[in-house]
């Protein structure tokens, strides 16, 4: 991994801001505080210079008020947040203008579709100092730099041999002025330009620190010598989590155009924010479109249902997401169930996409507070999908039950679901605990590393 930040004051905000305070046991719903989502979107910017001292780019930060303060409670929903700010919410050229953004990334954000949402010309995914490297991830890399994407490492400090592995993936790294010794300095910017990287110079902070960058022949610079963290803001543009749902029903059957046009114009927001997307630089139009039809045709119902997910994504109920309990819950019980169904039906790819979808959904009652029929309707899921989270019925469904007894420990009930479907046989007591700890590991890999 990159050498770790040795300055204990940069990512201090994230372990001392407090989560919200739950309501005491057994108090009344009416009684307890209604938390609404704040009328305004804030976005984060500061500027990275040339050497003489022009805007080349920004680096972009996330932020909840209009406070310059970062209040993170988690690496990957904040770079959501940064993402949907930035492409939808503000917008590429408000936020941008002409210039790249660097946007900071975990590992579980590398290895997300999502990533694709962002323009790879417009961006420089800047990976935090706490990723670990490793041949997954320089594959990972390859993929999104074939892709159009640029790299940047964060936080070097020093010269070390994953730093060296590491470089042949990345175009920019940022050395950390406050953390480097200054006596290594020298060394550690020769080195890494015989390399050809693009050095950037950061947390300058005095005229003293920005001629020595100079000097030893760094190429960018950021700190607060130039400018601090400029907050921008616009009025949330929030469409409601049950119209996600239904709209992510609509794309997963594979709808024709007039479906989704139709289903779109009841999601106004979402279509402000398509008709963004649909004209940012991603697309290279020959001209601006201006009609929602146009918009779909000009980004495909993949890029739309990425957007959909990211805006679910950063969306929350006012936790950290891996901490909260009921995303744990869905989360290790779609993985869990589309990896049993791939033990149970090897060669079909539906049925493991089906299950995962019959998990997804299985509680997505709990979340919109509509019966599990109405939702169904909403969602407009296919047939076997919604007798599953019904009725219990089908294959799905027993997959479902199954699941189910399995997060309970019920082995009793274990033994009964297997032994009343013949498809089921295939999952014995070790391949069931084996998918348990696989499906755990999944959920749990998504955690700052």
């Amino acid at each position: 991994m990159p050498p770790v930040n040795r300055n204990p004051t940069r990512h201090a905000a994230r372990k001392t801001a407090d989560s919200p305070a739950e309501p005491p046991k057994g108090a009344a719903k009416d009684s307890a505080p209604v938390l609404r989502e704040p009328e305004s979107v804030y976005l984060g910017r500061q500027p990275i210079i040339d050497r003489n001292g022009a805007l080349h780019a920004y680096e972009l930060l996330f932020r909840d008020s209009p406070d310059n303060r970062a209040r993170i409670f988690d690496d990957v929903q904040a770079t959501a947040h940064v993402v949907a700010r930035t492409v939808g919410e503000i917008g590429l050229s408000a936020v941008l203008g002409d210039h790249r953004g660097y946007v900071n990334m975990n590992r579980d954000l590398l290895f997300d579709d999502i990533v694709h949402i962002m323009p790879p010309e417009r961006f420089v995914l800047e990976i935090l100092e706490t990723v670990t490297f490793d041949a997954r991830l320089f594959k990972r890399c390859g993929q999104l730099r074939t892709a159009g994407f640029q790299f940047a490492l964060d936080d070097v400090v020093s010269l070390t041999e994953p730093l060296y592995e590491a470089l042949p993936y990345v175009d920019y790294v940022k050395v950390d002025f406050l953390a480097t010794e200054r006596a290594h300095l020298p060394e550690l910017a020769a080195t890494l330009k015989q390399h050809g990287k693009t050095l950037i110079a950061e947390k300058i902070e005095t005229h003293q620190d920005f001629d020595e960058a100079r000097k030893l022949g760094f190429d960018l610079f950021q700190g607060y010598f130039f400018a601090r963290p400029q907050v921008l803001v616009t009025r949330r543009s929030n469409p409601s989590r049950t119209a996600l749902l239904r709209l992510l029903g609509v794309l997963s059957g594979e709808p024709d155009i007039g479906e989704l046009e139709a289903e779109l114009k009841l999601n106004p927001n979402v279509v402000v924010q398509l008709l963004r997307l649909a004209n940012s630089s991603a697309f290279q139009l020959s001209r601006p479109v201006s009609s929602l039809r146009e918009a779909i045709a000009a980004t495909g119902t993949r890029q739309i249902s990425r957007w959909t997910q990211l805006l679910l994504y950063a969306d929350g109920r006012h936790l950290p997401w891996r901490s909260d309990p009921l995303v744990q819950l869905v989360g290790t019980r779609a993985r869990f169930m589309e990896l049993a169904a791939r033990v149970m039906r090897p060669s079909s790819e539906d049925f493991a996409d089906a299950a995962f979808m019959t998990g997804i959904f299985s509680l997505v009652h709990v979340v919109v507070d509509l019966p599990p029929a109405e939702i169904m309707d909403l969602l407009k899921l296919s047939k076997e999908i919604c007798a599953a989270i019904v009725d219990g019925q089908g294959s799905l469904g027993a997959l479902l039950r199954l699941s189910q007894a399995a997060e309970r420990g019920d082995a009793p009930e274990l033994d009964s679901s297997i032994g009343a479907n013949a498809e089921l046989k295939v999952l014995t007591p070790a391949v069931l605990a084996d998918l348990q700890f696989q499906a755990a590991t999944w959920f749990g890999a998504h955690r700052v590393e």
